[in-house]
């Protein structure tokens, strides 16, 4: 139960930060990524902000012989660039530029009501169950028959 409040707080923590920056304004998000044009760099303050908290925060709490509400640490085992991987991000990027939505803003924003808020966030879901449910492409050996 620990585990679930400590989420949900994390979860509202972040959601709120995510509200006052503007990162749920898609309008905000398309102004920050229109750099040929009328750029506003605030979020760049924003993302800025956040590896600044992020950084050493990473490092003090991995110190620690385990999290506040688990048994263990849960860290990516894997640490290669695969096609998986890269073509992975490029959606994310070509989504986040279409749509001025990321996942975690997208969630934060869903409280509002918007039609373009829930058809995201329809389509994000729908892209969650098509990755886990298809089939993942064969891996590359580099031999070739």
């Amino acid at each position: 139960m620990r585990s679930v409040l400590g989420g949900l707080a994390a979860g509202l923590l972040f959601g709120t930060g995510l509200a006052i920056s503007g990162m749920i304004n898609p309008a905000k998000v398309m102004a920050f990524l229109d750099i040929a044009g009328a750029w506003d760099p605030s979020l760049a303050f924003v993302m800025l902000g956040a590896l600044l908290v992020a950084g050493p925060g990473y490092r003090l709490i991995l110190r620690r012989s385990r999290p506040l509400f688990e048994d263990a640490f849960v860290l990516p085992a894997r640490r290669e660039l695969d096609s998986r991987l890269l073509a992975g991000a490029a959606l994310f990027g070509i989504g986040w530029g279409l749509g001025g939505y990321c996942p975690g803003p997208a969630l934060a924003a869903l409280g509002f009501g918007k039609v373009q808020t829930l058809a995201f966030a329809a389509a994000m879901a729908a892209g969650m169950i098509a990755a886990r449910y298809l089939p993942a492409p064969a891996a590359h050996s580099g031999v070739r028959a």
